[in-house]
């Protein structure tokens, strides 16, 4: 399935979305009117029960869904999980999805699972591997399928670099990038590197979608916990990345410790509105 300009231009333009959590249901249907989209987290609706199924139906008349994944595991060896990506197809089709993603990682091996996002070895033989695997899950599902790049604190030797094996993936797969550009931000403050030099290298034509989120100290490392506002130094590189590459949405990640105040998480999710608004004011209609 060939996603070339024609079909991005095809893309419905979400704005800014949030998280959907359980815990802050009553919150996110009440700041409707302020809530561009949701991003469900796949798994929690698999299997599609009918109780899930209700849910999510209400949700999706509320809103445009998208699902995002954790477990897809593409970067494991092997064949993809093929009743796993059917239950993905089903949620969602179920959701009325315009696109679904998951993370350029691996969270199993040798049958177990690691609960745990762990980054894959960056070689050209892993982005082949894992840009076949893409384009099956793309066609099973039907839908523009979108990787995420991730949080790391070790790095398995090969012989590219991130940004090299993230364009290799998207290049050989035909699939788009969901850049988590507070990731961006975490790994450059842990490993030493700059973050707005790092996004200069990435295939900034291939983003669909941004993250955004903010995480806590802990003993010297900045942990990506989504349990606190978006840190004031993501925003920048957030406008960056909309300045070169036209965004159809930003979600806002929150998943514990939720302001008393839901106004506070709201605020995060009116300036990326804002600044995906006023990005998109600024880039002829053509390179859309």
């Amino acid at each position: 399935m060939s996603l070339g300009r024609g079909r991005r231009s095809a893309l419905p333009v979400l704005g800014a979305g949030l998280g959907y959590r359980p815990a802050i249901h009553k919150d996110i249907v009440a700041a409707r009117s302020r809530i561009g989209w949701l991003e469900l987290i796949t798994e929690n609706f698999m299997p599609l029960t009918a109780a899930r199924r209700d849910l999510l139906t209400d949700l999706a008349t509320r809103f445009t869904c998208v699902p995002h994944g954790t477990e897809l595991s593409i970067g494991t060896v092997g064949p993809v999980d093929g009743e796993y990506l059917e239950q993905v197809a089903e949620v969602a089709r179920a959701a009325s999805a315009p696109w679904f993603s998951d993370h350029l990682c691996f969270t199993t091996a040798g049958g177990l699972r690691l609960t745990h996002l762990t980054p894959v070895q960056w070689t050209r033989e892993m982005a082949a591997l894992i840009a076949a695997k893409a384009r099956q899950v793309q066609d099973t599902v039907g839908l523009p399928f979108l990787l995420e790049n991730i949080t790391y604190t070790f790095v398995l030797p090969g012989e590219l670099s991130e940004a090299e094996f993230i364009e290799a993936v998207m290049e050989q797969s035909g699939c788009y990038l969901l850049l988590d550009v507070t990731n961006v931000y975490t790994n450059a403050r842990n490993l030493g590197f700059d973050a707005m030099e790092f996004l200069t290298r990435i295939p900034l034509e291939r983003v669909i979608q941004l993250h955004v989120a903010g995480g806590q100290w802990e003993d010297g490392v900045l942990l990506d916990s989504h349990d606190s506002p978006v840190p004031a130094e993501v925003w920048p590189l957030v406008a960056f990345v909309l300045s070169h590459a036209p965004v159809h949405g930003i979600l806002v990640e929150r998943d514990t410790n939720f302001p008393a105040d839901f106004a506070e998480l709201l605020g995060d999710v009116d300036r990326a509105a804002d600044l995906i608004r006023s990005a998109r004011d600024r880039i002829p209609s053509s390179s859309r």
